[in-house]
């Protein structure tokens, strides 16, 4: 199983169940350098999705109390556990990385860390737990990938644009109350 990309690059590949186990070496991981708990820790994004192609990273969300409770000795955990804070300034998130080596040219996983049981929580988990449970979805937001690259769109920041639309739908799903 080969994970990574470089910086902007997209690429889809097919589904390997590879990835579950990938999330929980790192899961474990994790928790051997952080003070982080094993529900605070889950697998979301494309390659939590069973049977269909993602870009060959993993996403993990961690549900954090405060983001002003982070130290250093946080970040330091993190570190030791082969992730770093990237720069990326997002609302209510903090994003960190994993890469191949020390170059930093090839991102393996992202850490997506949001407070626990708030909004951003809630909708990435759902989301993967909406497109698992529903086969249709799941190949409409498969297809739905796949159309990026007969686009003139280009780059991750393009293609994560290009399926925000689609995202932000099963997100309404969310605030009705379906699954």
């Amino acid at each position: 199983m080969k994970l990574g990309l470089k910086k902007n690059e997209v690429v889809l590949v097919p589904y390997e169940a590879g990835w579950k186990k990938e999330f929980v070496e790192t899961k474990k991981k994790i928790l051997e350098h952080t003070n982080l708990q094993s529900y605070q820790i889950e697998h979301i994004g494309s390659t939590s999705i069973e049977g269909i192609s993602a870009k060959p990273v993993i996403d993990i969300v961690i549900g954090v109390e405060n983001f002003n409770l982070l130290d250093k000795t946080f970040f330091m955990g993190l570190k030791e556990a082969g992730f770093y804070r990237l720069q990326v300034e997002r609302p209510d998130e903090i994003v960190c990385a994993k890469f191949t080596d020390a170059s930093f040219e090839t991102k393996t996983h992202f850490i997506h860390l949001v407070e626990f049981n708030k909004e951003k929580w809630h909708q990435m988990r759902f989301f993967r737990d909406y497109l698992n449970a529903n086969e249709a979805v799941k190949k409409e937001y498969e297809a739905f990938k796949n159309g990026f690259f007969s686009t003139d769109m280009q780059g991750i920041t393009d293609y994560t644009t290009y399926k925000e639309q689609f995202v932000q739908s099963i997100f309404k799903k969310m605030n009705e109350g379906i699954l």
